[in-house]
């Protein structure tokens, strides 16, 4: 029988998280400096699925917690509270969602139970070389042959796909139709024949993303999601619910953390003009967090986001990015140095925030597309 969290009172709900948190999690888990691979938070995963905790935004007919905005707000805060790192979930994320609203009750049926049992963990096949932010120009190519798709082409940036089982797969399907039509959604298994991933290295040393490669790979035709030649309508229901996790206020609600940390050890408290940036930046992460609950409202009414939920992902980002560079600037002469930095009461690492934040108002669309997005279709604007 399953809980009705949402009838609990929010703070009686965060003291259990928070109890489960510290009772359950990892201590040498606790805020990592990178993202951690699928073996060393297997584990973990494992444990938030076995409490039924792994899907709090999904309905709870679905096998999710169906926390309301508030309560996955609340949720996400303690996690972020306690250091607990972020598992491979585009299966939980976008996945999940995906096939929630879009899929067929056959895939529905076979997906969303091995998501839940962490039996298939997803990447996200969207990004190609010159197909960034102008997803829409993708080539890799989907033929129909018989009962299956033979699929050819390349994707890049794509999450820990070395790790993963599946992969979700944007690909033209008609190269006569303009850019936005013709494209279809795949669910292909990572296993199949023709499949090839090549990791990439980034500046920081780490493997988090990857190029995956397809050479004549055959894909089952019941393997696509929603109609032939349709997918761009779901991706954009998908990019949406990107949007929703990259302008979750986790990241800046660590990096906060972090400056808070070390202008507390270095006495920056009694500095008046470092008292007002801190300030203004604590704002907006509150801010933040008030307005990713009101898409995350929308989403849990089952409503469409529209564009406007492009704004979230830039404030999202560009809020981190201000807070990693204070923390590098008020680290002083340390600020610049790879690993740990010694400071009075302990140590801390400043640069992997910095790093981190590099690529985050490029990913998932750059802000300069976001902002392109919210001046033609909100405001209107010619472009």
């Amino acid at each position: 029988m399953s809980t009705d969290w949402n009838s609990l009172p929010t703070e009686e709900f965060r003291r259990l998280a928070q109890k489960f948190f510290a009772d359950n999690y990892p201590e040498e888990l606790r805020y990592p400096k990178r993202r951690l691979r699928w073996d060393e938070i297997r584990e973990w995963t494992m444990k938030l699925a076995s409490q039924g905790w792994l899907a709090p935004s999904w309905p709870v007919r679905h096998g999710g917690m169906g926390l309301s905005p508030e309560k996955l707000i609340t949720f996400i805060e303690e996690q972020e509270r306690h250091g607990v790192a972020r598992a491979p979930d585009m299966g939980i994320v976008m996945v999940g969602p995906l096939l929630i609203q879009h899929g067929s009750d056959e895939q529905r049926a076979h997906y969303l139970p091995r998501i839940l049992s962490c039996e298939n963990i997803w990447c996200q096949g969207y990004s190609e070389p010159n197909s960034g932010s102008d997803l829409a120009s993708l080539r890799t190519e989907a033929i129909a042959d018989g009962d299956d798709f033979i699929v050819n082409g390349q994707k890049t940036w794509t999450t820990l796909a070395q790790d993963a089982t599946h992969i979700f797969l944007l690909v033209r399907t008609d190269a006569s139709a303009k850019k936005q039509e013709g494209i279809s959604f795949l669910l292909v298994d990572m296993k199949s024949p023709g499949i090839t991933v090549r990791p990439i290295r980034n500046i920081a040393g780490h493997e988090d993303f990857c190029e995956v490669f397809f050479d004549n790979v055959r894909v089952p035709r019941n393997q696509r999601v929603g109609e032939l030649n349709k997918g761009w309508t779901i991706a954009k229901a998908l990019l949406g619910f990107e949007r929703i996790f990259l302008g979750s206020p986790k990241q800046s609600q660590y990096a906060l953390a972090r400056v808070r940390e070390v202008a507390e050890q270095l006495d920056l408290f009694d500095d008046a003009v470092f008292v007002d940036r801190y300030t203004q930046l604590a704002l907006d992460v509150a801010d933040l967090g008030t307005l990713y609950g009101r898409f995350v409202e929308q989403v849990k009414r089952g409503e469409t986001l529209g564009p406007d939920v492009s704004m979230l992902k830039i404030f999202a980002t560009e809020t981190y990015s201000r807070l990693a560079n204070l923390l590098v600037e008020i680290a002083g002469s340390s600020g610049g140095t790879p690993g740990d930095i010694d400071l009075e009461r302990g140590q801390i690492d400043v640069l992997t925030t910095f790093y981190n934040a590099r690529p985050a108002t490029i990913y998932g669309g750059s802000n300069e597309i976001q902002r392109n997005i919210l001046a033609s279709s909100v405001l209107q604007l010619p472009v």
